[in-house]
């Protein structure tokens, strides 16, 4: 890979999916995208940044795809899914009160675990939650991980990684080698394509965002563009959470820490906090109503 090829792919990436390599990351990008290259026939890096200059559509998804981290497993790090049960959902539930409903953003959610242990957490709050309408939008840049997201189907390792037996137990069916989550768990989530570049006002207004372990791998203007879009999708007394690696201060004023809730933020702008919401244009393809478990 010439110098010239490197710094192609790396404004490349940047523009197509925000991701921000050092100038030390040519070891990350042949190891990812010479196997994708010799797939497609070609020679080598040099001849795949040729076609991706003559605008090869489907060479273009796949190099993005190739080179997007999808690290994920269920109940990541854990503390996020305990401000969720014990700081977030009190809250929410207060506050929504009158119109018993809850709209939550998996903003990267890649293969599903994380909107599924949310689903899990909710599933688990019962009755608290009998007769609200709940919904659970994750997105993510890569059509393949959110086919498998869709699928909710597993390995033995997945199922394994952070997911408490009891939970394998009740939400999961085994069959072969690969464990399914339930069809009510699916059904609570809605899966759709986004690139976190483009405009994502079309999803509408969120009383909890999820951006977890994204934002890191972006430069800091397109970190700065992000939270502030973010800030515009969210209730005035929603919750933002980021990743442990990942903070808004120094960055933006659109939204401020909550002391001693290591990953979570709220909106700076308070007004309205109970303010209705206006409907949406078109009722999204699933609603999922929780009826306790």
């Amino acid at each position: 890979m010439t110098p010239s090829d490197y710094e192609y792919l790396r404004k490349f990436l940047r523009d197509h999916s925000g991701l921000d390599l050092s100038a030390d990351k040519q070891y990350l990008i042949e190891s990812r995208l010479l196997p994708l290259a010799r797939k497609a026939g070609l020679s080598g890096i040099g001849e795949l940044v040729q076609k991706l200059q003559g605008g090869s559509g489907a060479l273009i998804t796949n190099v993005v795809e190739a080179m997007t981290t999808n690290e994920t497993f269920f109940f990541r790090d854990k503390v996020p899914f305990d401000h969720f049960r014990d700081t977030i959902m009190p809250e929410v539930i207060k506050a929504r009160a009158g119109r018993r409903s809850v709209r939550i953003w998996c903003a990267a959610g890649s293969t599903g675990q994380e909107p599924y242990s949310l689903a899990m957490c909710l599933r688990e709050m019962g009755a608290a939650l009998t007769g609200w309408r709940v919904e659970i939008i994750a997105t993510d840049l890569s059509q393949e991980v959110l086919e498998k997201a869709k699928s909710g189907v597993y390995s033995q390792f997945e199922v394994q990684r952070g997911l408490p037996i009891q939970m394998l137990v009740k939400y999961f069916k085994q069959t072969g080698e690969t464990w399914q989550i339930n069809p009510e768990l699916r059904a609570m989530i809605q899966h759709r394509q986004l690139n976190l570049l483009h405009d994502f006002t079309q999803l509408g207004t969120f009383d909890v965002i999820f951006c977890r372990n994204v934002l890191i791998y972006f430069d800091q203007d397109t970190k700065i563009n992000i939270f502030n879009r973010l800030a515009r999708q969210i209730e005035p007394d929603g919750f933002l959470v980021l990743g442990a690696a990942e903070t808004v201060v120094g960055l933006t004023d659109t939204f401020r820490p909550i002391p001693d809730r290591r990953g979570l933020y709220k909106p700076n702008d308070q007004r309205a906090a109970a303010a209705p919401r206006p409907a949406l244009a078109s009722a999204p393809p699933r609603m999922a109503v929780m009826a306790g478990r």
